[in-house]
């Protein structure tokens, strides 16, 4: 049967409207509970989140656009381009949203305006070369997180010790959640000659290498906290030491594509409760 040229279920998939939902919940909660509650209503914050969202939205498009083949071994099941939208509209709403989300930032201001347009360009970067090399794909994407919790303080101009911390946090767990992503899609890339960690290093040495950077996460997090903000350390065993307990006793049995699913699933909800943590602060 010949693929469906467009279908607007195949477009929610494709842009991953759950992860675009955590994004702006992120902005949002940083903004209004770390920052000031009279941002709830605010219009920039609004256009700067909504801006943020069309950029990760348009480099969650090209980056399966580019991974057609490799997707088709790690996840068939969840291939969209080709099947429910054509490779042209594909790249058609790539163009539409990264241009519009630039542009919004701009309108806002031109420091925006510029993180933006780099933004995007990394995101499609990262799609067509960096993801396929060690590392380098997981940083630019951790950092790119990292920054969208940052960019608060950018907008209003100010800064809060506890969105830093929050933006750390932000970074380090999704590094973690890539390299487990990349355990999980070892066969599929090693079958088209990418480079990640897992493939020149082995599951065992990449285990390790996470157990560092979980161990960094948590020192990293405590030490800010002691130094600058001082919140209570009830708060960190409940959101942070448990759920990274957690992970690490997962991640020491792992050894299976199922395994690491369901791991990458955990950091994901692991970024969840730390935006949702911003409300108790």
């Amino acid at each position: 049967m010949p693929s469906q040229q467009f279908s607007f279920s195949g477009l929610i998939k494709l842009t991953r409207f759950w992860n675009l939902l955590i994004i702006a919940l992120a902005q949002y909660f940083a903004a209004v509970f770390l920052i000031s509650f009279d941002k709830i209503r605010d219009i920039h914050l609004f256009l700067f989140s909504f801006s943020t969202v069309l950029i990760a939205a348009a480099g969650y498009i090209i980056n399966d656009y580019y991974d057609v083949k490799i997707d088709l071994i790690n996840k068939p099941g969840r291939v969209v381009i080709g099947k429910q939208v054509a490779r042209r509209y594909a790249l058609l709403f790539h163009s539409v949203l990264s241009i519009s989300g630039t542009a919004t930032g701009f309108f806002l201001n031109w420091e925006i305006g510029v993180i933006n347009f780099f933004s995007a360009f990394l995101l499609w970067w990262y799609s067509n070369e960096l993801k396929r090399q060690p590392f380098i794909g997981n940083f630019v994407v951790a950092l790119l997180t990292g920054l969208s919790v940052f960019l608060v303080m950018v907008l209003y101009k100010t800064y809060v010790a506890t969105v830093v911390i929050y933006s750390i946090f932000a970074f380090v767990m999704t590094l973690i959640r890539e390299i487990v992503k990349d355990m999980e899609d070892l066969k599929g890339d090693d079958t088209f000659g990418c480079k990640t960690l897992p493939i020149i290093w082995g599951i065992r040495k990449t285990k390790f290498f996470v157990y560092l950077l979980l161990a960094a996460l948590f020192g990293s997090v405590i030490y800010i906290n002691a130094q600058h903000q001082q919140l209570p350390l009830f708060y960190f065993f409940i959101f942070l030491f448990v759920p990274l307990l957690f992970l690490f006793a997962w991640l020491v049995r792992a050894d299976t594509k199922k395994d690491f699913y369901n791991l990458s699933q955990w950091c994901k909800i692991i970024l969840l409760l730390g935006v949702l943590s911003m409300v108790f602060v």
